[in-house]
């Protein structure tokens, strides 16, 4: 049905390395995994002497190969931006993982020249999410060689579903991300109701007619 998913269980505990190798080994070939960091990396220790818990984490993912194209790094709301200790993680992150990154900042601070400067240094893309904490956080920023969209539900978070007006504006905007970036990612986690597949399934539908009309 769909080429990609996000695995987002991997945030709240670890999965074996076996559990990943049976999902890697279940979907075609050309299917795509983007894997959600552990909350005890972000949220716990806040980016702070997490060496380990990268080598552990990425050790249980490995299996997922190939089909591992990206890493999904949610940050919790009152993680301001601190550069030297962003640098270090960035620079920690990379020596390890050589794949898309992207980031969901939640706090204002990172909406800055001077954070979408380091984003850009490690490769790494902001996630453009909906509900936006700020104006920017709709829009894509940090490395722009991938476009990654979180919408979450809007006006209730988790519930709300997305009209034929929000989604056909969205396909414009993936489809300019596509062309600019050459990969995109759109992920619906407004799973409370049962709204995220319907909405993935009608976004599938307008970019499949977009590609049929040339667009």
């Amino acid at each position: 049905m769909f080429s990609a998913v996000e695995i987002n269980s991997s945030f709240y505990k670890p999965h074996r390395a076996s559990t990943f190798a049976r999902w890697a080994a279940s979907v075609p070939a050309e299917f795509k995994f983007s894997v959600k960091l552990a909350k005890a990396i972000t949220h716990e220790k806040r980016l702070v002497g997490t060496a380990g818990d990268l080598d552990e984490f990425l050790r249980r993912v490995e299996p997922l190969g190939d089909k591992l194209a990206c890493l999904l790094v949610q940050l919790p709301p009152s993680l301001s931006f601190d550069a030297p200790l962003v640098r270090q993680f960035f620079i920690s992150l990379r020596q390890r993982l050589d794949r898309d990154i992207a980031l969901e900042a939640r706090n204002a601070t990172w909406f800055t020249p001077s954070a979408d400067r380091m984003l850009v240094k490690y490769r790494i893309a902001r996630v453009a999410a909906d509900p936006a904490c700020v104006p920017d956080a709709a829009s894509p920023g940090g490395w722009s060689g991938v476009a990654y969209y979180r919408w979450h539900g809007s006006p209730r978070m988790y519930y709300s579903s997305y009209d034929a007006a929000a989604l056909g504006a969205l396909a414009a905007r993936i489809n300019e991300a596509r062309r600019s970036a050459g990969a995109a990612w759109c992920i619906f986690d407004n799973t409370a109701s049962g709204a995220a597949t319907s909405n993935a399934l009608g976004l599938r539908a307008l970019l499949a007619g977009s590609s049929a009309d040339g667009d």
